[in-house]
This record gives C-alpha cells, structure tokens and sequence, in this order.
C-alpha cells in the first residue's frame, strides 16, 4: 500500500508541478508547442534526451537480453554515443545556423516540400508501429509486476498488462498533446530527480 501511495503521490506532484509551471505557456505558436519556445536549459533538455532514450523497453528489455545473452547487447547503446558526440560538435551547429530543428525540415530546404512530408510520415509510422508498442507493453509488464494490477482489478494478467497499456497511454498521451514539448521535458526532468 505504501508503494501505490508514494507512487500515486509524486505522480501527482510532477503534474501540479509541471502544470503550475506552464500555465502561462504560449502554445499556439509551433515553436512554443514543439521546441518549448527555446526557452528550455541545457540541464531540462539533457535530462529530457535522457529519460526519454532510457525507457521501460531499456530496463526491462535490454536488460533482460543482456542476462540471457551477454553484455553484447549493450554495444548498440556504446556506439551511439559517438554518434551523439559527432551530433553535437559538428552537425547540430551547422543546423543551427541554418535555423533548422527537424531532420524533415533540413530534407526540405535540401530537396522539397514532398521529401519533408514524406520522411515525417514514415518516422512517425516507424515510431507508431515499432516503439510505441514496445514501450506501453514493458512499461505494462513493470507496473503490473509493481502494483499487481490484475489482482487489485480481479483480472486476468493479459486483461491487467491491456489496462495499464490504455491507462499508459492515456495519460502520457493528456500531458504531451495539452501540454507540448515542454511539458513532456519539464515533466521528465522532475522524474529524473525522483529516481534519485
């Protein structure tokens, strides 16, 4: 009982929090509602970038394959991190200056209004189909292992892990539409702290 309440508790307080702190947002703008108004720290954005990259698929998945198979699988994450760093020195400056934000919007100003529309339709297809699921599913098997949620609801386990799944990503789905990027990377922020 102590764990649903301190869980329910500081998922509150992130809420209150990060509500009290955009309710002055403007959001009708795309950059207020996409990039934050680019007014976000480098601390909000690092530890945004960072919760975000580590997820549920991560802790258990990753984690999961690494006890079955051996630490080989954690080469992925290893060799990105040179991606990351040739990212931020080289090609993020150069985006910059040419005031770019999206890879979409780079393929535009290279080729056309088309190219942009199609890139974006794809990434977002790719993520609709292969991330999302992967991540509401684990972060399902989590809670459910935490909360027992098929017990508490008198359900199967497969009924329990579909009502997390559409609890999930329900609320996920309320802060980041009403609230924009910002309101994902605040919110982020503060839970990162809290794991600590």
């Amino acid at each position: 009982m102590y764990t649903v309440i301190t869980f329910v508790a500081f998922t509150a307080f992130v809420a209150f929090y990060s509500w009290y702190k955009l309710r002055k947002e403007k959001l009708s703008s795309k950059d207020g509602y996409f990039l934050g108004g680019r007014s976000l720290t480098g601390v909000v954005i690092a530890g945004s970038m960072l919760l975000t990259n580590i997820s549920t698929e991560h802790l258990i998945g990753m984690n999961g394959s690494s006890y079955k198979n051996g630490f080989i699988i954690i080469a992925w994450e290893v060799t990105s991190a040179l991606a990351l760093v040739a990212a931020a020195i080289y090609f993020i400056p150069k985006y910059l200056k040419m005031g770019l934000t999206t890879i979409p919007q780079y393929l535009e100003k290279r080729f056309d209004s088309t190219t942009r529309t199609l890139v974006a339709l794809f990434l977002m297809i790719s993520f609709i189909v292969t991330l999302i699921p992967i991540v509401l599913y684990t972060g399902a098997i989590n809670i459910e292992s935490i909360f027992n949620v098929s017990e508490v609801f008198e359900v199967s386990k497969d009924q329990g892990l579909w009502i997390t799944v559409i609890l999930i990503g329900i609320l996920g789905s309320i802060y980041a539409i009403f609230g924009g990027l910002k309101a994902v990377a605040v919110s982020d922020t503060i839970n990162g702290y809290g794991t600590f």
